[in-house]
């Protein structure tokens, strides 16, 4: 079975500029696959590396060393390596990402935040924001907060407007950062629910699931990243 995703060597390093350049190694030698199914849970203390290994997997932060090969359609592109155009197209595709903070434009209504990447699929308008109506509802927001900018709601609620956004589109890849960190228990059960109807559906996802519970519910394996410290 060819993996969706796959690092190999993967290293990442931040520079101080403030400091006189200081290097800050935060883990190296990462190798992982992820095939379609698959959740891969990563694992690891606070501050072990694992929201910078997913950003790393997303292309947010460069790598110091290393490959990421993402399955594209019916070609293989190696993010580490791909220009910034076809990073964009990778993402608007093939790779979701769920942040653990909520990041969209002021003013635009928590249902056109949620349609937006069916809108960048070329889908309809009227039917993007009919899909995102229903995976708002499903997410239990309440629907008079719909048309309202989601800056202006609870962290839980901007963290289901932020899960509806992040797996509307239905990726075949998906990276999940806490997804349900903010979440009651009633929400955190849905979101369990839509992981692993991904999974089904043949996704690959990576996932940092600081819940126990959420995780052994979810992951089909698990990655240490300690082992990769550095």
């Amino acid at each position: 079975m060819t993996p969706l995703l796959q690092a190999s060597g993967l290293a990442k390093t931040f520079t101080l500029h403030a400091r006189g350049g200081v290097q800050l190694p935060v883990f190296a030698g990462v190798d992982l696959q992820v095939n379609a199914g698959e959740c891969l849970a990563l694992t690891g203390r606070s501050g072990s590396g694992k929201s910078s290994l997913l950003r790393c997997l997303y292309g947010n932060y460069s790598a110091a060393a290393g490959r990421i090969r993402v399955r594209h359609g019916e070609r293989e592109v190696d993010l580490t390596e791909a220009d910034p155009r076809e990073v964009i197209a990778v993402r608007r595709r093939t790779l979701g990402y769920v942040s653990q903070f909520l990041r969209v434009i002021p003013r635009v209504g928590a249902l056109d935040v949620v349609a937006q990447p069916l809108r960048d699929l070329g889908i309809d308008a009227d039917a993007a924001r009919q899909r995102a109506a229903q995976w708002l509802d499903r997410l239990n927001l309440a629907e008079r907060l719909w048309p309202l900018p989601p800056a202006t709601f609870s962290g839980g609620e901007q963290q289901r407007v932020n899960i509806a956004h992040g797996l509307i589109a239905g990726h075949p890849v998906l990276l999940l950062d806490e997804p349900t960190a903010s979440l009651d228990a009633a929400n955190r059960a849905v979101v369990v629910d839509l992981i692993r109807e991904a999974c089904a559906r043949g996704a690959a996802v990576v996932g940092i699931f600081h819940d126990e519970e959420v995780r052994d519910a979810v992951a089909t394996r698990r990655l240490d990243i300690e082992a990769f410290r550095t």
